[in-house]
């Protein structure tokens, strides 16, 4: 029986959500999301991080982080699934540095990806504007704010103060493109840096960092993800890449503070195979026994790498193991082998 604190915890609930919409206000513990359209980024623990299956349609996405993190690959990872699904993509590349090749090796369709080098932020944020409210494009990627420098900086003179110039044009901006975004059900992608904050001592010895352009883009973005570079992975003693920590900062579609942590392999982009491989141990779908890798009694490989290497390889394999995975994840029973024919011999029909 509810007592009276109870009672009007959760008519004031109630009250809050009628006035500010549903998701206004919610448990970190529920599993409710809100409806919404989302997009997938192609990877699977990230999707599930965000709570709604990926990005959500006709909403501002902040991506932030470290220098050389692995912020933009995310980015282009969504893209080419939105491409995938006869989507159009645009990238706004502020800092003049997109790589076509490297882009293409990740799966952009980099034919028909629309590309933009403006000359200065007020461009930058025009060409976003008119894209959005043409209703034609699915997803816009901005590259990022930290080059969205105002005009009247560029042709000033060295030594001008110009405090504030940023941080005043993006939150023109975001006033404006709130409205615009809903209505079009586009999703944008701003890419962002962390910058050390100026006159602090940080706290126990350590640096405090900032996002540049001000507080709106903080405050108008539904989801928020902050990516941390991690350790080095290595093959050998040879360099191939570094982990990826990723977290949900904020999130206005499904609760916050989710992450995963992804494997960012140079010059090939984000391990699909890795992020399924660790979600489907998690879950038990695969089963690790010391560094075997195994799923319903077959062999994937011995050490996380070789796995992964067999996965990439068998892409039937691994399409096999992320079903099983969303089923287990939805609460139907993983799938059984139903004759002795190796990972061939499936039967993906949910038990009962």
């Amino acid at each position: 029986m509810e007592t009276g604190r109870e009672q009007a915890l959760a008519k004031v609930l109630v009250e809050i959500e009628k006035k500010y919409g549903k998701g206004a206000i919610m448990r970190l513990g529920q599993q409710e999301r809100l409806n919404v359209e989302a997009m997938p980024t192609g990877i699977l623990t990230l999707d599930l991080a965000l709570g709604v299956g990926g990005l959500p349609k006709g909403r501002i996405i902040e991506i932030f982080g470290e220098e050389g993190s692995g912020k933009t690959t995310i980015a282009l990872h969504a893209i080419t699934e939105i491409q995938k699904g006869g989507g159009n993509a645009v990238l706004i590349d502020a800092e003049h540095a997109f790589d076509p090749n490297y882009a293409k090796t990740i799966g952009v369709d980099i034919e028909n990806l629309l590309v933009s080098q403006p000359e200065y932020g007020e461009q930058a944020l025009e060409i976003a504007s008119a894209l959005i409210q043409s209703s034609a494009v699915d997803i816009i990627v901005i590259d990022s704010v930290a080059a969205l420098v105002p005009k009247k900086e560029l042709e000033g003179e060295f030594g001008d103060a110009n405090v504030g110039l940023q941080a005043r044009l993006m939150s023109q901006a975001m006033r404006k493109f709130s409205g615009i975004v809903s209505k079009s059900k586009t999703i944008v992608i701003f890419i962002n840096q962390l910058r050390e904050k100026i006159n602090t001592g940080g706290s126990f010895g350590k640096p405090d960092y900032v996002t540049p352009g001000g507080r709106a883009l903080k405050f108008y973005s539904s989801i928020r993800i902050e990516v941390q570079r991690g350790e080095t992975l290595k093959n050998g003693t040879q360099v191939v890449g570094h982990k990826m920590k990723t977290r949900v900062v904020k999130n206005k579609v499904a609760p916050p503070f989710r992450g995963c942590d992804l494997d960012l392999l140079y010059g090939r982009g984000i391990s699909k195979e890795g992020a399924l491989l660790e979600m489907a141990v998690e879950k038990g779908i695969v089963t690790k026994s010391g560094a075997w890798y195994s799923w319903l009694g077959d062999h994937l490989g011995q050490g996380h790498e070789n796995a992964c290497e067999f996965l990439l390889q068998h892409q039937d394999v691994a399409r096999q193991i992320e079903s099983a995975l969303k089923e287990s994840l939805n609460g139907v029973l993983p799938p059984r082998k139903v004759i002795n024919g190796g990972l061939a011999a499936i039967n993906l029909e949910p038990t009962t």
